[in-house]
């Protein structure tokens, strides 16, 4: 398991910064990812003796996370700054395995490591929802829902989504975007209860985006103009966190009706990875569900009403 990766140097100086909108340093986000996982495991955590002395830095030492992986130490080293190259999948799952990744951060490491070769104009391609899927949107009566691409674009909505959300159609295509109205939109951090949770799931996912897609210049340009204007996302940022768009319930404050437990569902689209159906629920019987039947009875006067709290 051994194999030896070719020789690596630092990363370029002068590889495109985001702030630059160019792409995203593969080598470096590689590096500061497997530092980072390195930097929260202790010795006891995964059975190695703690003798007590000084540790320079936090987490395990390189020689001991390669002696968990079965590496060499120079090998781990030069993986670790940043070169992927000839790297296996099987020592990328045996490190995998010491790190204690998640399935998630695992494909991250996998995507960092071992890129696939996409050509750019994929990444810079509109973003198509099918005239179908938008039909059923429609369809979905009392059911906030929306269809979300690459970069956390919120590509079509339904209007329940409107009315717990805000009125998107009042946006130009390129302000559609969680993350920037989740750091850049005060309203949004009045109408999420838990906002600091729903800042670091947007990032996490959008840091998933940055390894399946290194090149995207508007990814890069979109995480620049965060970087500037966010000390918040900076900080969730430079975590390397990593996670999938999943399942669960996001407690709102809504201006309208008050306060909104909503469980979430999640659907990748089967033809295209890249897009995903949201959906929200309130429990049968809830003080949510009748505050839903309210804003659904409202048609597009709540509609004009939701736009008025978090529009951007």
């Amino acid at each position: 398991m051994d194999e030896q990766p070719e020789p690596a140097g630092a990363p370029s100086p002068g590889a495109p910064s985001p702030e630059a909108g160019g792409s995203l340093d593969r080598r470096a986000e590689l590096s500061e990812f497997l530092r980072t996982r390195r930097a929260r495991l202790k010795p006891e955590d995964v059975g190695l003796p703690d003798f007590g002395r000084h540790r320079r830095v936090p987490g395990l030492r390189r020689e001991e996370l390669a002696q968990l992986a079965g590496v060499s130490v120079a090998y781990y080293t030069r993986l670790e700054q940043g070169n992927g190259r000839n790297v296996s999948a099987e020592v990328l799952d045996s490190i995998a395995r010491a790190l204690r990744l998640t399935h998630a951060e695992h494909d991250h490491l996998t995507h960092l490591a071992k890129p696939k070769q996409h050509k750019k104009k994929q990444t810079a391609r509109t973003q198509q929802v099918r005239g179908a899927l938008r039909q059923l949107l429609d369809t979905m009566d009392g059911i906030p829902a929306y269809v979300v691409g690459r970069r956390s674009d919120i590509l079509v909505w339904n209007r329940m989504a409107a009315a717990v959300f805000g009125d998107w159609s009042q946006l130009p295509p390129q302000e559609r975007n969680w993350a920037r109205m989740t750091f850049l939109t005060p309203e949004y951090r009045e109408l999420f209860v838990e906002w600091e949770q729903k800042a670091s799931d947007i990032v996490s996912h959008l840091r998933m985006d940055a390894g399946c897609h290194p090149d995207d210049p508007q990814l890069s340009a979109l995480v620049g103009e965060l970087s500037v204007k966010s000390e918040e996302f900076r900080r969730l940022w430079a975590t390397h966190d990593v996670k999938e768009k999943s399942y669960g319930v996001k407690r709102m404050h809504h201006p309208l009706v008050g306060d909104l437990d909503l469980s979430f569902e999640t659907f990748r689209l089967i033809d295209d990875g890249e897009q995903t159906l949201i959906t929200y629920h309130a429990e049968p019987g809830s003080p949510s569900a009748d505050a839903l039947r309210l804003l659904a009875s409202w048609g597009t006067d709540a509609t004009r009403a939701g736009s008025k709290a978090p529009s951007a």
